[in-house]
């Protein structure tokens, strides 16, 4: 029904240009669950060609400039709002019209964001074909008490069927988007979630612990007494025993909130945790480009405009969108190389620090010896990561090095 555009092969296999990730925001959804701060706006129409029509001029506006004239793409993530409630044919229009202005690695992942409510066998047949070959699914629970707490539109059979649907469709790489700590939830029920992720199979599992975050109705629940934050000796509990559940079922924790099978792990988000460059576009999308190709000092980041209409009516006028923009200082970008990189499990290479700034990390940041005598951080002595104490209490940590 849809034919692929061709997509997700190279442009030019033999080029040795420097990659960087692609990130396309699609910000409608059917409804604005009540805990997300993400740029998204609920909506039952939303201007699916208009906007898509916006995307495509972003990104030549941006394929003409450095460094991303000259680079080629190594990951594209569709993310929201709710990605999957556009068509498979305007996902297939936009990655045409990727491949047509970058080379695109042979084995990229192009991943797909989508809510389970809005999917069909069909729908999953015409994102493979558009040349989406990995699918994110933002189960978050599968108990029905927690998942109307959430807001989320979806039930738990919906989100079993999503699933198997997705690789009856010919998805191999298949993540599922859970969340622990929710007002009222047991240990228990907690488990019976991470069971019943890993009996359908999946390969990648994100566990995020809920967050109260300013501006959002959940925030201001709290503050009014209509919901209560579990304990802190639950949380960790269940930071605990998802270690341990998904542990003994093979999967690696590669970053704080997130576990995988072999080969399975997001590399565009590794991308983003390792400091690479990436390209956002879609209204209210950020950037990062580091130094190096055009980009003076230690690195530029820029943000758009939030709003889809006036995100929609700026790249009409000059093809761009900005709204934000900030060239990064050395300690700014040691900083960051540090608290992203510390995310992940196998943590901080010495040596890679010294050659981006020319300085060992020790002596950049003495206080590491103390985070480790405090049991936060470990180190073989080439590689710092997060202990075990440090994960529980990571933020504490990257706070560190802001």
């Amino acid at each position: 029904m849809y034919s692929s555009p061709q997509a997700l092969e190279p442009s030019n296999p033999q080029s040795s240009a420097p990659s960087f990730s692609l990130y396309l925001h699609i910000p409608y959804c059917q409804a604005k669950c009540p805990y997300c701060d993400f740029n998204s706006y609920a909506a039952t129409q939303w201007p699916e060609q208009a906007y898509v029509d916006a995307l495509c001029s972003e990104m030549r506006h941006y394929a003409q400039l450095e460094p991303w004239r000259s680079g080629s793409i190594r990951t594209i993530f569709f993310g929201g709002g709710t990605p999957s409630l556009f068509a498979p044919r305007s996902l297939a229009s936009v990655l045409a019209s990727v491949v047509g202005l970058w080379p695109v690695a042979a084995d990229v992942e192009t991943t797909l964001e989508a809510n389970p409510g809005t999917i069909s066998a069909e729908s999953l047949r015409g994102f493979r074909a558009a040349g989406v070959n990995r699918m994110s699914f933002g189960v978050q629970s599968f108990v029905p008490r927690h998942l109307q707490t959430l807001g989320r539109i979806h039930g738990a059979q919906e989100a079993r069927d999503a699933v198997r649907l997705a690789r009856a469709a010919g998805f191999d790489k298949i993540s599922v988007d859970l969340i622990f700590a929710l007002p009222q939830q047991t240990l228990e029920e907690w488990e019976s979630d991470l069971a019943e992720a890993l009996q359908l199979e999946t390969n990648h599992i994100s566990a995020y612990n809920l967050t109260y975050e300013e501006g959002t109705p959940f925030h201001q629940w709290r503050k009014q007494g209509r919901l209560q934050s579990l304990p802190d000796e639950i949380e960790v509990a269940m930071f605990t025993r998802t270690q341990e559940v998904l542990g003994a079922a093979g999967f690696e924790q590669y970053e704080v909130s997130n576990y995988a099978r072999f080969g399975h792990a997001c590399r565009h988000n590794l991308n983003y945790w390792h400091s690479g460059s990436y390209l956002g576009v879609g209204a209210g999308a950020h950037s990062y480009a580091k130094p190096g190709q055009g980009v003076q000092g230690w690195g530029e980041r820029w943000g758009n405009e939030k709003s889809p209409g006036r995100y929609m009516e700026l790249v009409g006028k000059t093809g761009a969108a900005r709204a934000t923009h900030e060239e990064l200082s050395e300690s700014q970008a040691r900083g960051e190389f540090m608290f992203l990189g510390l995310r992940c499990r196998d943590g901080i290479d010495a040596t890679q620090f010294r050659a981006r700034f020319q300085c060992d990390v020790e002596t950049a940041f003495p206080h590491l010896e103390q985070l480790r005598s405090d049991g936060l951080l470990q180190c073989d002595g080439q590689r710092w990561q997060l202990s075990p104490r440090g994960l529980l209490l990571g933020d504490s940590v990257f706070a560190t090095f802001l």
